[in-house]
Parts: C-alpha cells; sequence; structure tokens
C-alpha cells in the first residue's frame, strides 16, 4: 500500500512542477467565473421558492426515481419543461454530466458509429467512452470534415448499415462559439443520422424567451427533426440536475434502459418544485439577456482593442488566451487582487491555456471597464 500512496505523490508533483496543479476554492470578488448566466441562483425569488418548497417529507429523495425517489413536482417540471423547449417529453436526471453521459450510454453500442466535434464536453466524450461506440472525431465546427467522414462510413460496407449518431454542444462551454446547427440537420438528413445536443451553456440565454441556440436559426419542423437534446439546471435556471429533451417513447426506453438513471438516487424533491419558478423567470429574462449581449460584446471589442488574444467567441463565454500555463495563473491570481473571480483553464481541459471570462447579468457596464483596466495593468506588471 505504501507504493501506491507514494506512486500518487509522484505523479501530484509532477502535475504540480508543470503548473496544472488543481485545488478547490472557495469563491472570492466580482464573479467572472461561473456560469449562472442570468443570475439567479443569487434570485431572492429563487430563494423564497426553495424554502416555501421545504416539507416535512421533502427533505431527501431516499431513493432512485423507480424505487421510492419519484415525486408529482418531478413530473411536473418535465411536462413545463418539454413544452417550453418545444419537445414531446422530457427527463429529469441528477445532473448535465449524468444526461450526457447516460443518454450516450444507453442509445450507443459496440455497433454505432458516434461523430463527435473534437472539442466536445468531457460528460459526452465519457459517455462515447462506456457506450463501447467507434468514435470519430471531427475537426472543431469544422462540419465539412464530419461530412467527409460521414460520407467515407457510408460507403464502406463494413460500417454501411450501422447506426450513426451526430453529437455536438450548441455553445461550446470553453470557447464560446457556436456551430452551424441548420447545417448540422441537413447533415443529419443527408446521413441518416440520430443527432444529440447539448444546450446548457445556451439555454437561458439564447433564442425566444431563452430556450435555447436552436431556436435561433431553426424552425420548428427542424426543431423536431432532433432526437435528443440535452440541458442542466446548474446554468441558467441556477439550480443543479440535468434534463434530456426527447419524444415520449424516448424517454419511456431511457427510463427502462438509461442505468445512470435507474440506479441513481432521485434528485432532491425541491429542485423540480423550485425549477418551475426558475422557468419562469427565464422566460421574463429579456432585459437580462439584452443586458448581457450588450456586456459581452463591450468586453471582446474592448480586449481586441487593447491587444489581448480571445478565442473567437460571440457569446457572453470568452476565453482570453494564454501564452502558458504559468501565466494564466498569475493572471488569475492578479485579478483576484484586483476583486475579480476568474480562474485559469489548463490542459488536458483545454489544448490551450486560458482565462475563461463567464459574463452574468448582473454585471454592470462599469464593472466591465474596470475589468478591461485590470487586465491593462496586469500586463503592464508582468511586463517591466
Amino acid at each position: 500500500m505504501k507504493a501506491h500512496w507514494e506512486n500518487l505523490r509522484s505523479e501530484l508533483d509532477q502535475i504540480k512542477s508543470k503548473d496544472l496543479y488543481r485545488e478547490c476554492k472557495e469563491f472570492e470578488g466580482l464573479d467572472f467565473c461561473s456560469n449562472d448566466y442570468l443570475g439567479l441562483a443569487r434570485s431572492k425569488v429563487l430563494r423564497d421558492a426553495l424554502a416555501l418548497s421545504i416539507t416535512d417529507n421533502t427533505t431527501g429523495s431516499t431513493a432512485s426515481r423507480l424505487v421510492k425517489g419519484h415525486r408529482k413536482g418531478m413530473e411536473d417540471f418535465e411536462t413545463k419543461f418539454a413544452e417550453f423547449v418545444e419537445s414531446e417529453s422530457s427527463l429529469l436526471v441528477s445532473t448535465g454530466y449524468v444526461a450526457n453521459m447516460g443518454l450516450l450510454d444507453t442509445i450507443a453500442d459496440s455497433q454505432t458509429y458516434i461523430f463527435t466535434d473534437r472539442l466536445n464536453h468531457a460528460s459526452i466524450l465519457d459517455g462515447i467512452r462506456i457506450s463501447r461506440a467507434n468514435k470519430k472525431y471531427y475537426n472543431h465546427l469544422d462540419l465539412d470534415h464530419l461530412e467527409s467522414q460521414l460520407a467515407k462510413a457510408v460507403s464502406e460496407q463494413s460500417s454501411a448499415r450501422k447506426k450513426r449518431i451526430i453529437v455536438s454542444e450548441t455553445l461550446f462551454s470553453m470557447d464560446g462559439d457556436v456551430p452551424n446547427i441548420k447545417r448540422l440537420i441537413e447533415i443529419k438528413r443527408k446521413y441518416d443520422c440520430i443527432l444529440v445536443l447539448d444546450e446548457a451553456h445556451s439555454f437561458g440565454v439564447f433564442g425566444r424567451e431563452g430556450r435555447g441556440m436552436i431556436f435561433e436559426s431553426l424552425t420548428a419542423s427542424e426543431v423536431s427533426e432532433i432526437e435528443y437534446r440535452v440541458y442542466t439546471l446548474g446554468k441558467s435556471l441556477g439550480l443543479e440536475g440535468g434534463i434530456i429533451a426527447t419524444s415520449k417513447i424516448g424517454r419511456e426506453y431511457l427510463i427502462n434502459r438509461m442505468r445512470a438513471f435507474i440506479f441513481s438516487t432521485a434528485p432532491l424533491p425541491i429542485i423540480s418544485i423550485t425549477a418551475l419558478s426558475a422557468l419562469k423567470l427565464v422566460q421574463e429574462a429579456e432585459k437580462q439577456r439584452a443586458h448581457l449581449k450588450e456586456i459581452s460584446k463591450c468586453f471582446r471589442d474592448g480586449m481586441i482593442q487593447a491587444g489581448f488574444q480571445i478565442a473567437p467567441s460571440t457569446t457572453h463565454i470568452i476565453p482570453v488566451l494564454m501564452p502558458s500555463e504559468a501565466i494564466s495563473l498569475q493572471y488569475s491570481k492578479l485579478l483576484s487582487e484586483f476583486g475579480f473571480d476568474i480562474r485559469a483553464i489548463r490542459p488536458p481541459t483545454v489544448p490551450t491555456s486560458r482565462l475563461r471570462v463567464s459574463l452574468n447579468a448582473l454585471i454592470t457596464m462599469s464593472e466591465i471597464e474596470s475589468l478591461l483596466g485590470a487586465f491593462k495593468k496586469i500586463r503592464e506588471k508582468i511586463s517591466d
């Protein structure tokens, strides 16, 4: 056993030597790093709704939803959520990670080909790995590359008849960019694929009433062609949990076959009850969405004008690319001294170290200007 701990210490020492060491840090300063895009996690309305939902028999779910963990409030939220995102049905699970991983593990097997954007979230990649599907990466946002891979797969006799799944985020969480969703629909049709889209980071911010990125460009008919959409309660809804929007038969199948659902303790009952209030707040948050887009543009433009290198984001997630892991950590530390909570994101999470600036609707324009000033002062200090 001693050798085991020594091996772990040696590996941790190597991680530290490469400036890749991670630790849990308590929240300090102005929030420029969370996924609380509409500020609902700090909403008094939601706090009050959460308090009202607590009764003497709802502190814990006590079991999986197939045993004793199911509550009517969960089904009420699923029905309301499905109506909101215009799907036939939906299924609530414990986290967005479980939703992606469990979904892909359920609908794919070793005879399936899954075509995945190279920068998809770890929960997607882990679901593919666990399913034992044949994983085919396509270059980030490169749908020509995706189509060429599909054409090759269809032309090969050994794979022509196999199930094909395309999976992509609709807003990439570490890059802030988006795919051409309309073309994804066209490719799905052309090559007879199942399409899985992860709306986690766009829900609440984009689309009519915050319904998500797909509602920015797709018709109702095109939306109905998407077999599975994955959402989270842990970002714009200000709570926790994951939810899969799909057809009625899709939900029925997942309930019967999705191991991550069947064998997991159900979410806390108070979550789904409070989520109904959160969904209403999202629907009414037009001013917050407009403000978030305004400050996002201001920050992007300001950083570009100041000569910083940012990823080609068009959203409220704006990665500031750094030349090394050490410098990204240095910027993060100095920004905290200015009162800004911005975390350094490093490999293997991302290929290039960066500061992931994640904006929310509670940030003021004056705070954006102060942050721009802080970046400039830190660059001068580091350059000296």
